[in-house]
């Protein structure tokens, strides 16, 4: 997954995780946040190709209400959602380079190298997560 892409006014990335997620494995996104921002979406999805896909874990990073909502879907149902962060990284017209890393019990997220929020897997095996998709209003340009 060592491509570069663009996703900006809600068009989307899609790209496969190759024999799905595993302990140790990384997810490392670079990119601009637009000017003027809304929101962005980075979701790790199981089986991609279904219909009614469900969703390991999506960060939902909402620049009006200055949180990142963290979320997973599962048959069709979202579980509860987890908003507490540290602090809110993202500004708008600036780079940043995340970074998902999946540990034995939990995703870690970085952003610029500083640890931002935890999400303990819902999913009950991680080899299901294939599939990550990326939307909204920011401009990636590396995804590896």
């Amino acid at each position: 997954m060592a491509e570069t892409a663009t996703c900006t006014n809600g068009e989307k990335y899609v790209g496969d995780i190759k024999g799905g997620m595993k302990p140790a494995m990384k997810i490392t996104m670079m990119g601009m946040v637009d000017i003027r921002p809304k929101s962005f979406t980075v979701d790790l999805l199981c089986r991609p190709k279904d219909l009614e896909e469900d969703v390991a874990l999506q960060l939902t990073i909402n620049f009006q209400d200055r949180s990142v909502i963290r979320n997973a879907k599962f048959a069709g149902v979202w579980g509860a959602e987890e908003r507490k962060i540290p602090y809110f990284p993202f500004t708008a017209g600036d780079n940043f380079k995340m970074e998902i890393v999946c540990q034995h019990r939990q995703m870690q997220v970085f952003l610029d190298g500083h640890r931002l929020c935890d999400f303990t897997h819902r999913v009950q095996q991680l080899k299901t997560v294939t599939g990550l998709r990326v939307t909204g209003d920011i401009k990636l340009t590396k995804v590896a």
